[in-house]
């Protein structure tokens, strides 16, 4: 079986019954999930005194310091760095026809690797008290969405998937260089820190970090959505798409706006969060049994949101006190899970 034919819809109608049963499941198991991360922990909740915090959420006590300001904002970051790594995972398997492609592969994790990294292991944010308590997120967007704009510049130039899937891994491999010579010449204090954001997390989100990512990433969901069918067809090939009156270039560009777009949200307050987006959308294939973008951008959002949760649980509870790192919880996850179902479906790349 060809990449192409791997990741084609199926010639048959689409049926939306099996769809509807996956969806209602991960929507309860999600649920489930976020109690279990509101309630688990160093103090333990129940799903009682959990409901009664939510709805007085102006008491001054202790567990509703907790529950609103640390695990509430956490648990819902969690299923929103899942929903929009998979769905920024799904978007570029589908442009680029190939399913070992991750949100990572443009080198947008690398550009904001090396901005926060001036920031952590240089005195960057000297002289810059108004913005210092935010100096680690501004530089991870300004990396994170630098990197994606010359990949962009790069895309509207050639028309080789390919050629720009190696733009993308040659500017990964310059980030790290200049990352690694920064760690090299660091202070032992700082490189801690810097070591440990680069392991991704959660943990410390702020309502208005969550508000930003709910108002931004919904609008490019939304939009993603709407491009549904255009990306069926973009999946039949350019020419057919074409045949059907899409725009190739601008429908390219487009694409790896809004891929980066979600990838580098998540990246610049979460920090790198490996496999998320290269396994989920094939667990979402599987699960749902079609390559319909229709059902696959909302249903790649929950699947996502699923595991991103149980990683997080799992990298918090497992060797609890201690947090395990989310990237490897995430690794051990999904690289199982790729390899299987590259295996199992007999994929040449």
């Amino acid at each position: 079986m060809t990449t192409a034919e791997y990741i084609l819809p199926r010639a048959d109608s689409v049926s939306w019954r099996r769809p509807l049963v996956v969806f209602a499941l991960l929507g309860f198991l999600t649920t489930v999930l976020m109690v279990l991360n509101i309630g688990v922990g160093s103090v333990y909740f129940s799903p009682e005194e959990i409901w009664k915090t939510i709805m007085q959420h102006q008491s001054v006590s202790t567990m509703d310091a907790i529950v609103w300001k640390i695990r509430i904002p956490r648990a819902i970051a969690a299923v929103l760095g899942g929903a929009y790594l998979a769905v920024s995972g799904l978007l570029l398997q589908v442009y680029f026809r190939n399913p070992i492609v991750g949100p990572f592969i443009l080198g947008i994790s690398s550009g904001a690797t090396v901005m926060v990294s001036f920031v952590m292991l240089t005195t960057l944010t000297v002289g810059m008290t108004v913005l210092s308590p935010f100096m680690t997120t501004v530089a991870a967007f300004a990396g994170a969405y630098g990197v994606m704009l010359i990949v962009v510049a790069v895309a509207s130039r050639v028309k080789s998937g390919v050629t720009l899937l190696i733009v993308g891994l040659m500017m990964g491999y310059l980030c790290g260089a200049v990352t690694s010579i920064l760690t090299a010449l660091a202070e032992k204090e700082k490189i801690k820190g810097f070591v440990l954001w680069q392991l991704g997390s959660f943990s410390g989100f702020k309502w208005s970090e969550i508000a930003v990512l709910l108002v931004c990433g919904g609008l490019v969901l939304a939009l993603i959505y709407l491009l549904s069918k255009p990306l069926n067809a973009f999946l039949l090939g350019e020419e057919y798409a074409a045949s059907m009156g899409v725009n190739i270039r601008r429908f390219r560009i487009l694409i790896l706006l809004c891929a980066c777009a979600l990838a580098g949200m998540i990246t610049s307050v979460a920090g790198p969060v490996a496999f998320v987006g290269l396994a989920v959308p094939h667990m979402a294939r599987l699960g749902f049994g079609t390559s319909d973008n229709r059902i696959l951008i909302p249903g790649a959002c929950l699947m996502g949101a699923l595991v991103t949760s149980l990683c997080d649980l799992i990298a918090r509870m497992l060797l609890s006190p201690v947090e395990l790192p989310l990237s490897a919880i995430t690794a051990f996850f999904g690289a199982p899970i790729v390899i299987g179902l590259l295996m199992k479906r007999r994929v040449k790349l």
